[in-house]
């Protein structure tokens, strides 16, 4: 009886000590894992029902079946299901609206997404999730048409366009120069209504079109033309002679005072401050323009035209084409941008216009620069410079001194770079300089677009 009795214990113990086995294996083993696949997908999204949805099922194990369905109400369409020979990690779905009939209404409608993942666990059945997602149905097209806009744009010129947007779902508006350049919008005047200061970046040869952009939230688009008539510009190509002397002074020290690496070649020197360099100084300007603009509602502007430096010749003019040789041959080619005034060294530099200081720092090729911005986008432009008298964030006065001219960054003598921003382009300071230019194509469309938008 005892060894019968001893037999048993150890036989109970061997059962325990198995089942102990088996469980930790099951516990334990990724066959067995227990957590359900993941489905990534958006809740409470729009949808125009013609753009396709992107939905994700992922899980450790693979994903061994899934099915997703569109319901409305009661009524449940499957979009999609599949039973995999082969369980797959990562699912990706591209899913298409239904074919509904025309008495289709529905504002609200659900997607659920039920997928089973490849594990052992549940006795084998794997593990389950049944997911539910709330969209929000959107066919309308935002409401958007053009108001008023200057009559014409000059290559390197300025229009200004007003605008009339509406859509309870809108996510974004704005106007495009050829579907390259985006300009943003800020509220004008009255709700719905919103208005840009636009630019023919110098840049772009050749113009095409001029849009305004509306999307909603379920990414229906409006897109409705600009009539703008353009305006020639004509050509203002000058030689530059880069010197041996010029590159060790000066092109040298701007690289080195914004941190970059100086090639050992003259030419490879000069050509990474003049186009490299200064394309990443026009990218920085562009940025910090747009980023710190004044977006607040707009209901009239009222600018003085921007003066020249007092008692300054003009050394450099607004979209010349420059092409700089060295050792007769050349070398690189680019646009000056902005109008160069020469007076008496250290010159004193005043705003024309009030404002608030968005810029004060080393610019690369620009030296010390200074950017003021003056509302509705745009900002005028100081480079150069010897010495601020202002601070970032300080609103300035008009007439104000600011600061005096330099010969600081990629240039030989002491001068003012004068540059006229339109969202961080530089645009032709000339325009902003003439009174009549101003009124005719800027308050005059401003107050015309106001008697419209009253008459409605």
């Amino acid at each position: 009886m005892r060894n019968k009795s001893s037999f048993g214990k150890v036989v109970l113990f061997i059962f325990i000590i198995g089942a102990i086995v088996a469980g930790c294996f099951v516990y334990l083993s990724p066959m067995f894992e227990k957590n359900p696949p993941k489905v990534d997908f958006k809740d409470n999204i729009y949808w125009n029902l013609k753009s396709k949805l992107n939905l994700g099922i992922s899980d450790d194990s693979g994903v061994k079946f899934y099915k997703v369905i569109f319901k409305d109400g009661n009524k449940e369409i499957v979009l999609d299901s599949k039973v995999l020979l082969e369980p797959e990690k990562n699912i990706n779905l591209e899913l298409k609206s239904p074919e509904l009939d025309m008495f289709f209404k529905s504002n609200d409608v659900e997607i659920i997404v039920e997928a089973v993942d490849s594990s052992k666990w549940n006795f084998l059945e794997g593990n389950k999730v049944v997911d539910t997602f709330h969209l929000k149905i959107d066919r309308k097209k935002p409401v958007a048409s053009v108001v008023a806009n200057s009559f014409a744009v000059r290559r390197g010129g300025s229009a200004l366009v007003i605008v009339k947007v509406e859509d309870e779902n809108l996510k974004d508006s704005y106007i495009t120069f050829n579907n390259e350049q985006r300009f943003d919008l800020v509220p004008f005047y009255k709700k719905n209504y919103y208005a840009a200061l636009i630019a023919w970046p110098i840049k772009i040869e050749k113009f095409n079109i001029v849009n305004l952009v509306a999307i909603d939230k379920a990414d229906n688009k409006s897109i409705i033309k600009v009539p703008l008539y353009i305006r020639n510009r004509k050509d203002d190509k000058s030689k530059i002679k880069i010197s041996d002397t010029f590159i060790q002074n000066v092109s040298t020290k701007v690289l080195e005072q914004s941190g970059k690496d100086v090639p050992d070649n003259l030419a490879d020197i000069f050509l990474k401050e003049n186009e490299v360099l200064r394309n990443q100084n026009v990218q920085k300007i562009e940025e910090t323009s747009k980023k710190f603009m004044d977006r607040d509602l707009v209901s009239g502007f009222n600018l003085i035209p921007f003066k020249r430096l007092e008692n300054a010749a003009t050394a450099g003019r607004f979209g010349q084409e420059r092409s700089y040789y060295h050792n007769n041959i050349k070398i690189d080619e680019a646009w000056h941008l902005g109008i160069d005034w020469a007076s008496v060294k250290k010159a004193d530099i005043f705003t024309t216009n009030k404002g608030r200081v968005i810029f004060n720092d080393y610019l690369g090729i620009y030296g010390n620069v200074i950017i003021i911005d003056h509302g509705f986008g745009l900002q005028s432009l100081y480079a150069h410079t010897s010495s601020s008298n202002v601070t970032v964030g300080e609103e300035v006065k008009e007439n104000q001194k600011i600061a005096n001219t330099g010969a600081t960054g990629a240039v030989l003598g002491d001068h003012l770079h004068f540059g006229v921003l339109v969202q961080g382009l530089e645009v032709d300071p000339l325009e902003w300089m003439d009174k009549n230019w101003i009124k005719t194509r800027i308050t005059d469309i401003i107050s015309d677009a106001k008697k419209v938008i009253d008459s409605k």
